[in-house]
């Protein structure tokens, strides 16, 4: 059940919270002074359903480049931001939509208040991002270190700074490397606050690792109704990160984009090279909207009946091959070249009738 305490703000036009759709988050890789390799970064992000990105500003260059990105892509833009407040007022300014800062660490009062007079003249919200690497000393020091109470602590602290300034429209993410930290703490803030929560688990590992540390977090804060925006951090393409964040929503139940692909885990029975055929398949239909279900399987004898409610499928033995639809073979075919280029025939014509 998706939480409809948290209060909403709008990150350009789409809205934040209160019952809104999770949204999906990703940050690029690129180098921001790069105008060209970013936004062909953000637009095959786009591809995958991102639908905000975060781009690191560390200096007067990058926040130069905002402006023409911004120019040139549809998707709202985040600004992260450490320590120098006056790149945060040059990136509202260029017209990025959000800003990801620590109040606390830009400076002085008079810094931070030019950072949210900005925020406010161009309608830009804050997230507020506290990690276990940057609680304030003092805090450590009383809780022995960046356990979740430290982390909660520091964000409200960073909170106070912006609601004395009369700024609400915040987000906030308390994100650690431990899941159960992670878990910890996003429900404490949750009980005790109603700002839109941005939730990850930071620095979760490669793309295997930390698939399975999102998923087990994420997933259960999602499933209590917390998290009102998400980013997958992974040690691999941002493009991956949006691909699982979607999957996790659909495997809650909360959202979905595109194909649904099934595949069997493989068995002594298997005679075709099924990791193939599914990475053929999963490639194809990385960036299709299509709401459809795709069944890749390893057996001819009951491929079929387990996936029979799949738009699509096939299944592969030794000598042959077979294509069905709705559990009903549609075609059978020799040679695991000829049954993908097959599969691949009728995966677009079922594409036309659905994009």
């Amino acid at each position: 059940m998706r939480n409809s305490k948290t209060r909403t703000i709008r990150l350009g036009t789409l809205p934040i919270g209160g019952g809104a759709p999770v949204m999906v988050q990703s940050m690029t890789n690129t180098d921001t002074r790069d105008i060209q390799a970013t936004l062909a970064q953000i637009e095959r992000l786009a591809g995958r359903g991102c639908e905000a990105v975060r781009l690191a500003v560390p200096d007067a260059a990058a926040a130069g480049a905002l402006a023409v990105i911004r120019k040139n892509t549809s998707l709202p833009l985040i600004a992260d931001i450490h320590f120098d407040y006056r790149l945060a007022v040059a990136a509202v300014e260029a017209g990025v939509e959000g800003l990801r800062i620590n109040p606390g660490n830009i400076g002085p009062r008079e810094h931070v208040n030019r950072v949210v007079d900005a925020a406010k003249a161009h309608g830009a919200v804050i997230r507020i991002g506290v990690n276990s690497g940057s609680v304030e000393r003092p805090l450590l020091e009383r809780y022995g270190g960046p356990c979740p109470e430290a982390l909660v602590e520091s964000a409200l602290g960073h909170v106070r700074m912006l609601e004395e300034r009369g700024f609400y429209d915040t987000k906030i993410s308390l994100k650690s490397s431990s899941v159960l930290h992670t878990i910890a703490a996003y429900r404490k803030l949750a009980s005790v606050c109603e700002y839109p929560l941005h939730i990850g688990v930071t620095e979760a590992g490669g793309l295997m690792r930390g698939t399975v540390k999102s998923a087990v977090g994420l997933g259960i804060l999602l499933h209590e109704g917390i998290g009102d925006t998400l980013r997958v951090s992974l040690t691999a393409d941002p493009a991956e990160e949006v691909t699982v964040a979607w999957e996790i929503l659909r495997a809650l139940g909360l959202r979905s984009r595109g194909p649904e692909i099934i595949s069997c885990p493989t068995c002594g029975r298997t005679e075709i090279d099924l990791f193939a055929l599914t990475r053929a398949v999963e490639e194809r239909l990385a960036e299709s909207t299509a709401d459809i279900k795709v069944a890749v399987m390893g057996c001819v004898v009951n491929g079929p009946g387990e996936a029979r409610e799949a738009d699509l499928g096939l299944a592969g033995g030794r000598d042959k091959g077979i294509i069905f639809r709705k559990g009903e073979v549609i075609r059978s075919v020799r040679g695991q070249e000829a049954l993908l280029l097959a599969f691949m025939e009728e995966l677009q014509q079922l594409l036309n009738t659905k994009e």
